[in-house]
């Protein structure tokens, strides 16, 4: 099969190969999913160029998202089927080198689930990492019907699905952004209230639509560089939920005001949950999917052979939406 991977951390383009591998044969309990689009997140990007931590294996090929058709089931496998189209999370994680930058890839049934009909597979490949930690961050301490949410980062790629998927919840929706399009974006999803962080009070703004009550839960993508605003906006018994802190990576927790409002902290990593808790969550986002249409953003496409092209375009910063790698269209256009 065609391929791309690394065997060395540093710059896309440096360290990047694209080329023949053998092609994966689905062990007991895994499917193989023939690759139609490989979803390109952060962390895929901080692994290939050392930010998270050393080489775990001697190749690796990136990217943990995607989404395909089932071409060959496993020994044991009874929830999927050959040619179901299908969605996938954590393809490289826990104890996997291989991830979705291919045209194969075989893993456990329980990590892939049924993608409707009405999506494309590009569509597919956003839910992933950023839907499953967007229910997750809502989810996992209970219901959020008649609460207040606040989505920090409103238009990202795990806060779109935040918005979209805390209004499918029974919430209000605050949303921070940090620029007229992004506030587009959050509203379209569904946001109440939008407020640009950058030139307007957020502390005011949320604590004036909440009636001086203060939030019950945040979906944060920066703890420690949150940590000081969100704490002014906090409810009582309520909770953060954590998936990023890369403004300050090494936050001071400041204790005593936590304790005085009975704030939880939730940090979370989707490849560490546990496996019921992933379960509910593929549950609930195929029930939320099936329910009404949803905005699944993708920010640019690239071939499979511009994988580092994509890798690139989310170092940048400025996307809408997540980077997708077409696994079926080898060669750049034209």
């Amino acid at each position: 099969m065609k391929a791309v991977w690394y065997e060395r951390m540093g710059p896309a383009p440096e360290v990047l190969a694209y080329g023949e591998m053998p092609t994966p044969i689905a062990g007991p309990g895994e499917v193989r999913v023939r690759l139609e689009a490989s979803g390109v997140n952060p962390a895929d990007v901080g692994r290939r160029g050392g930010g998270y931590r050393p080489m775990e294996y001697p190749r690796v090929i990136p990217n943990s998202d995607g989404a395909g058709i089932i071409d060959q089931v496993g020994d044991g496998v009874t929830r999927l089927q050959i040619g179901q189209r299908v969605w996938l999370f954590n393809g490289q994680r826990n104890g996997r080198a291989f991830g979705t930058a291919a045209e194969y890839i075989a893993l456990a049934e329980h990590l892939v689930t049924p993608l409707p009909d009405n999506l494309s597979f590009a569509e597919g490949a956003t839910l992933g990492i950023p839907g499953m930690t967007a229910w997750t961050c809502l989810f996992c301490d209970g219901p959020i019907v008649g609460k207040t949410v606040l989505v920090t980062g409103g238009a990202g790629a795990v806060g779109h699905y935040a918005v979209q998927l805390a209004k499918w919840g029974g919430a209000q929706v605050i949303a921070t952004v940090s620029s007229a399009a992004k506030a587009e974006q959050a509203r379209l999803a569904g946001a109440d209230l939008v407020i640009n962080y950058r030139n307007e009070d957020v502390v005011a703004k949320a604590m004036a639509f909440t009636g001086r009550r203060g939030v019950d839960r945040v979906v944060d993508v920066d703890f420690g560089g949150n940590i000081d605003t969100t704490l002014k906006l906090m409810g009582m018994n309520s909770t953060i939920a954590v998936y990023a802190s890369n403004g300050n990576r090494t936050p001071v927790v400041p204790m005593r005001e936590l304790m005085e409002k009975c704030i939880a902290v939730r940090a979370l990593v989707l490849f560490a949950l546990p496996p019921p808790l992933l379960a509910a969550a593929q549950a609930d986002i195929t029930k939320w999917l099936a329910a009404g249409p949803r905005i699944h953003n993708v920010a640019a496409q690239f071939a499979l052979s511009d994988t580092a092209q994509a890798h690139l375009a989310v170092e940048k910063g400025d996307k809408l939406g997540t980077v997708i790698v077409d696994c079926a269209r080898l060669r750049p256009a034209g």
